[in-house]
């Protein structure tokens, strides 16, 4: 596979388990998202390991889907949007700055998309981890749209988008407005993402896994496990448990997380 030729859609199709219709419908795409975000986790392990992030399409296949490894926004959201465009979806590839968790203005180092279809739109997004959306959300501002255990929203106010996610008491995840994207952006913010001293990317091991019945959220040593209203957090301080952690609930391959957990453990003791 070359950058320019198609991916195998097949071996995408069942590295996400999933068997249904492929015509460019809202459904198809609803599926399609939710059976991404729940087989693909989101993780940082490359940029701890050194290896470095590479975001044309062959690579992107090789290790998310080849490798059955997972990656963060950039990595997650091209190959998503790769393989809508080969089932005849119209993609645009957008940029947002993240809000969540944050006080500071950062720069714009969030990936998502825009898939449009007749005269509707749907925001899709399977590169957020923590907080972010299971299935796409409709263009539909300020419309609370539920989604099993959570609920989401958009809003909007003078060509500035807000995605937000609570009930009632709404929390912003990031902001972006709708100008699409070259990959030399994204490869830019990959960058920074990737390598600065002060990227979350670089300073700690983040691994996430999302289902509709609960969410999976390990950064560092801190694994929260959110069921919506009840929200759960402990330690995982044993190398072990951590690995048997990232290898049987995050769904990480072992070999890279042995080498992740060695690693770790050199930088502990320098």
């Amino acid at each position: 596979m070359t950058a320019a030729s198609p991916l195998d859609l097949d071996r995408y199709l069942h590295r996400i388990d999933y068997r249904g219709a492929l015509q460019p419908t809202p459904k198809v795409l609803a599926d399609l998202h939710l059976a991404h975000v729940r087989h693909i986790p989101f993780e940082n392990l490359d940029v701890l390991l050194g290896r470095g992030i590479r975001l044309d399409l062959p690579s992107l296949f090789d290790k998310l889907v080849t490798a059955r490894r997972g990656g963060y926004c950039f990595e997650q959201n091209l190959l998503f949007a790769a393989v809508l465009e080969q089932l005849g979806f119209r993609v645009r590839r957008l940029a947002a700055r993240v809000t969540y968790r944050t006080q500071r203005v950062l720069p714009r180092t969030h990936m998502l998309l825009r898939v449009e279809m007749d005269d509707a739109a749907w925001l899709a997004d399977v590169g957020f981890g923590a907080a972010g959306p299971l299935r796409p959300l409709a263009f539909a501002p300020g419309a609370a749209q539920a989604q099993y255990l959570w609920q989401y929203r958009l809003v909007e106010q003078d060509g500035l988008w807000r995605l937000q996610i609570g009930e009632g008491d709404w929390t912003e995840l990031y902001q972006f407005t709708l100008q699409e994207q070259a990959l030399a952006d994204y490869e830019m913010s990959s960058y920074y993402v990737s390598t600065h001293p002060e990227s979350r990317f670089v300073q700690g091991l983040i691994a996430h896994r999302l289902a509709p019945e609960r969410r999976l959220i390990l950064i560092g040593n801190e694994l929260t496990e959110d069921r919506g209203a009840q929200v759960g957090a402990r330690r995982v301080d044993d190398p072990a448990s951590l690995a048997a952690l990232l290898v049987n609930d995050i769904g990480l391959p072992a070999a890279d997380v042995a080498e992740l957990i060695d690693t770790l453990a050199a930088r502990g003791a320098a």
